[in-house]
């Protein structure tokens, strides 16, 4: 063994997530230190292994082969040893490791953050990493434990456990209602302001409805106005702007308040239910079980029907 070129789990978990960002600031806010902090480790540990990990640009970082190599075998040694560490802790029936979760914007934000205090607070030992994104983010199923999805999922190797049922709604604020009169059927939508959300690479101007004899309904909108964040098109729907497509979770209490009203209530839209994508058992934290059986807990029953009834 050469010591100066052994590598220590420290670097390898530095280099796997300089690896996973997509430039030296975005690892460096991964890390919390300075850009020229990971610049200068990362020169050091090509220097003392003798070649380029990483090839930098203003733009992008592209691993070279070497970097490659120590990527793919760096992080099975890293999921080796967190293995280790927990069947240890498992012993000592003590949850540990670390829980890397990505969820939905929005979502995110009401559900999963304040689950996820109430987890690190049962489970002092475990180390918490939340990314909360509008992509989708299951082609890179590798880099989480668990995935909470909403909508429609392609393609995925990925185990699904159904956490909650979410309705969709087509709604709009009264205010734009009484302006421009209410569509009575799907067709109608040609004539009226549509506000749409981009997320989950869906196809966003095709509204689909479905009516009470399960026929498909489905309509070519244009949007007036479009997002990829949930809240600014809420924003837009409740100041009177047009008419959105919307999960239960987010409009039930404003349906509830009379902020918004529902648009063709005699019509269904395919759901979104909310689902976690997680690996095979075999391959499955206890951490990750864990805390989807909190979650699990406290998503029955669905908390934005508690109590609530939308005609």
């Amino acid at each position: 063994m050469n010591p100066d070129t052994d590598l220590s789990s420290a670097d390898l978990r530095f280099f796997v997530t300089v690896a996973g960002a997509n430039s030296l600031a975005a690892a460096a806010r991964e890390l919390d230190v300075s850009r020229s902090a990971v610049t200068q480790r990362l020169r050091q540990l090509e220097e003392r292994l003798k070649c380029v990990l990483i090839e930098r640009s203003t733009r992008h970082l592209r691993l070279t082969e070497a970097g490659q190599i120590i990527l793919a075998r760096g992080q099975a040694v890293l999921d080796e040893l967190d293995s280790i560490a927990e069947a240890l802790s498992l012993r000592r029936k003590v949850v540990s490791g670390h829980l890397r979760i990505a969820a939905p914007l929005g979502f995110g934000r009401r559900y999963i953050t304040p689950l996820l205090a109430a987890f690190r607070e049962a489970h002092p030992s475990v180390l918490v990493s939340l990314t909360l994104t509008d992509r989708p983010v299951v082609s890179d199923e590798g880099n989480w434990d668990l995935i909470i999805h909403i909508g429609e999922l392609k393609n995925s190797s990925l185990v699904m456990v159904r956490l909650a049922s979410n309705e969709r709604y087509l709604c709009a604020a009264p205010s734009y209602l009484a302006a421009h009169g209410e569509p009575l059927c799907p067709l109608d939508l040609a004539r009226h302001s549509c506000l749409a959300l981009r997320q989950n690479d869906e196809d966003v101007t095709l509204w689909r409805f479905i009516d009470e004899q399960q026929n498909a309904i489905p309509v070519r909108i244009t949007p007036t106005m479009s997002s990829n964040d949930g809240e600014a098109v809420r924003t837009w729907a409740l100041q009177g702007l047009g008419l959105m497509v919307r999960s239960e979770w987010d409009v039930v209490e404003d349906l509830r308040l009379g902020r918004l009203q529902r648009v063709l209530p005699a019509l269904r839209m395919p759901p979104a239910d909310v689902v976690a994508l997680l690996g095979k058992r075999g391959g499955r934290s206890a951490r990750a079980n864990v805390f989807l059986s909190l979650l699990q807990e406290r998503l029955k029953p669905v908390p934005w029907r508690r109590a609530v009834t939308v005609n």
